[in-house]
């Protein structure tokens, strides 16, 4: 097992994050409250373009495509060209040799997990990643499981050490300044109007 990670007393980087991006499918998605569903994929797909327009890499998944079906449509169309989408088996990504090393090549070590489910696939992906050295973020308003559940599912992370934030915080802080934010709504405007989440204040 690595060092413990500082995350949780430090600023995300965006110059080394990664976007990792966890089984948002029909499948699960049809579990929950259709408001829920609508709020994971809106933020996510809109933070999948925050993150391409940032360079920031993106590594994507889906379980048991087969059984469970591919991503979400929405999600999809948000994804930057070229991304892959790795059919997951181990709940954990730490357990998905294919997964870990696409993850591994990106050279950053700042991961920062959006998906489902909370308590599930994405907790043990994010504890896997600290494991295997990385500092994590999970966004809370990018994840979802059953009510109860989710709360299970982030505070099982929050005592492994991952850092617990969301959507608005990570944005801000991928950005640090005004003049950042300026240039990027000036270079593009759409993201903080059409495209914008309904619930996304910033």
């Amino acid at each position: 097992m690595s060092a413990p990670s500082n995350i949780q007393k430090s600023l995300v980087n965006v110059d080394d994050s990664i976007l990792v991006l966890i089984d948002i499918q029909d499948h699960f998605l049809n579990k929950y409250d259709q408001a829920k569903s609508q709020n994971l994929v809106s933020k996510v797909s809109w933070l999948l373009n925050v993150a391409e327009h940032l360079d920031v890499p993106v590594v994507a998944m889906a379980e048991d495509i087969e059984y469970s079906g591919p991503l979400t449509q929405a999600i999809q169309d948000a994804l930057p060209k070229g991304t892959k989408v790795h059919n997951k088996d181990y709940f954990g990504i730490a357990g998905n040799p294919e997964i870990l090393a696409e993850v591994n090549a990106k050279g950053r070590k700042t991961a920062i997990c959006v998906g489902t489910e909370t308590d599930v696939c994405v907790a043990q992906s994010a504890i896997g990643l600290l494991n295997e050295g990385y500092s994590v973020v999970t966004l809370r308003d990018a994840v979802a499981s059953m009510d109860a559940d989710e709360e299970i599912g982030l505070g099982r992370m929050r005592d492994a050490g991952v850092a617990i934030s969301s959507v608005k915080a990570l944005y801000y802080e991928w950005l640090r300044s005004v003049t950042n934010t300026v240039n990027l709504g000036n270079k593009v405007p759409e993201l903080e109007t059409i495209m914008r989440p309904v619930n996304l204040a910033l």
